[in-house]
């Protein structure tokens, strides 16, 4: 695996949103694409930030609100992803190794990296299922080697 680069692994039809695009239209994007990740950028494609669809989430208005139900639905069809998005989030390149992204996937805790390019433009993004394909892939290859499971405690 400490061979394997991102840009084997990445999704490369990345859908974007630009920060203008209000949070009702991105949920809706998500919802028709089956993502879960929203990477925002430029008109130029370079990236600016990221909208997850739990972030989405809590951007809804809480029910336990004083606001009118008219209120939150006027504030929430008014609210941008520029307003929710995570900025300058972490990124890996197309060269990164595989195991250097999972590492940053796991000391930011997050789920995903937007892979860009030298100018900062969105060329693809990496998932944690991503890497969970590989680990699989590998893990159905060493099947036919193996003859017993390796024990990673003492007994």
């Amino acid at each position: 695996m400490r061979l394997e680069l991102v840009r084997d692994w990445m999704t490369r039809d990345v859908i974007t949103a630009v920060p203008d695009t209000l949070l009702l239209d991105a949920d809706k994007l998500m919802r028709e694409h089956g993502i879960r990740r929203l990477p925002v950028v430029d008109e130029d494609g370079r990236l600016l930030g990221i909208v997850t669809y739990g972030d989405i989430r809590e951007a809804r208005p809480s029910s336990a609100s004083s606001l009118s139900t008219w209120e939150m639905n006027y504030l929430l069809a008014n609210l941008t992803l520029g307003e929710v998005m995570t900025k300058e989030p972490t990124t890996v390149t197309p060269d990164t190794m595989i195991g250097e992204a999972a590492s940053k996937m796991l000391h930011y805790r997050i789920s995903s990296l937007p892979v860009v390019d030298e100018d900062n433009r969105v060329i693809g993004i990496i998932t944690e299922s991503d890497i969970f394909r590989l680990v699989a892939r590998d893990w159905e290859r060493l099947q036919a080697e193996a003859t017993q499971p390796y024990a990673h405690y003492g007994e």
